[in-house]
């Protein structure tokens, strides 16, 4: 489980293609990468991927073709930066909202401009999700919390202040460019809940 708050914007140093999976070392710069043990979960750029060896600060992962099939993974390229959150322990706060590192489908940015100091993006979601994007709910884009500023079928936007935009990957963005999304947890709940309801009406 995740908060969506990023705690470091990692590196990708090396990527290998094995048996169809891929297979990534990532330089995490994380600020105690002592903590980081083998066989931990840390999203990166929102998918959930586990450590499966360390050497200092730089941790392996692999990743399914399931995953890559579903996420921007197979655009990560040597030297691409990914925003990276180790799984939250009951000590930790939620700071954003509760994110569990599964990537619902890749969404793309359409449109950025900016607003006094912040950045106003617009992304283009995919049409089923787009039932889940409510004005002032919550979405993870790349891993990051963010609220929805405004939402146009299935198309939504978001204002990024500069401490967003300065400790995450999302200042990279440009119109065209692809982006992991996952929709709020609670929103499906809820949709399951009333499901039943709904149907029998």
């Amino acid at each position: 489980m995740f908060t969506g708050i990023i705690q470091s914007i990692g590196q990708v140093i090396d990527k290998q293609k094995v048996s169809g999976d891929y297979q990534f070392k990532i330089k995490t710069n994380f600020s105690k990468p002592e903590q980081i043990k083998l066989g931990d979960s840390i999203a990166m750029d929102g998918v959930c991927l586990t450590v499966t060896d360390i050497c200092n600060d730089t941790v392996t992962v692999d990743v399914s073709v399931e995953t890559v099939n579903k996420t921007t993974v197979e655009l990560w390229q040597t030297g691409s930066q990914i925003n990276l959150e180790p799984a939250m322990s009951l000590q930790d706060q939620l700071g954003g909202h509760i994110v569990s590192g599964h990537v619902d489908a890749v969404g793309q940015c359409i449109k950025r401009e900016t607003s006094a100091r912040s950045e106003v993006f617009k992304f283009e979601v995919p049409q089923q999700l787009s039932q889940y994007m409510v004005t002032k709910g919550s979405v993870a884009i790349n891993g990051v919390s963010l609220t929805v500023n405004a939402v146009n079928d299935n198309i939504i936007s978001i204002n990024l202040v500069p401490h967003t935009l300065q400790h995450t990957n999302l200042d990279q963005l440009q119109p065209g460019s692809k982006v992991n999304i996952e929709v709020d947890t609670i929103a499906r709940y809820v949709e399951k809940m009333l499901n039943p309801h709904m149907t029998r009406g």
